[in-house]
């Protein structure tokens, strides 16, 4: 009886441990494929400013950088924007927006700010004279 009872705790264990192992697994594929589920896909479009920059669309997978500098991933050449002028950067399935020291300040929905702040789906940004629209997919 107590071989019986030992060998169905042993099943029951390795029944438990596979199914812990296949959950870990799936959670570890989903973050490297980035597929989590609680994430989200932001983009900026840029609405006003240069004719340049109108109609420019960037998908937000990382920090991107907005300003005057040509190392920026958003260049906006006009005299009212730093060269690091503001971050856009993912915090989980949020965006957030900081304005980096800038002269000139950064304004979202017409507002400036004085710390980082947590975008919505529809919020706008302005920078300098450049509006953009922030969206989520």
């Amino acid at each position: 009886m107590i071989d019986l009872v030992l060998f169905a705790g042993r099943i029951i264990l390795i029944i438990v441990l596979y199914v812990f192992l296949f959950a870990a697994m799936r959670t570890g594929i989903g973050l490297v494929k980035g597929q989590r589920t609680d994430s989200a896909i932001w983009s900026v479009d840029v609405e006003k400013g240069t004719r340049s920059l109108r109609g420019l669309h960037v998908e937000i997978l990382g920090p991107v950088v907005v300003g005057r500098s040509p190392s920026s991933d958003i260049v906006v050449d006009e005299p009212y924007v730093s060269a690091t002028h503001a971050r856009f950067t993912i915090q989980g399935p949020a965006l957030v927006l900081e304005d980096l020291d800038s002269t000139n300040g950064t304004m979202v929905n017409g507002h400036p700010i004085d710390q980082p702040v947590t975008l919505r789906d529809g919020d706008e940004v302005q920078i300098g004279d450049a509006v953009m629209r922030v969206g989520r997919q």
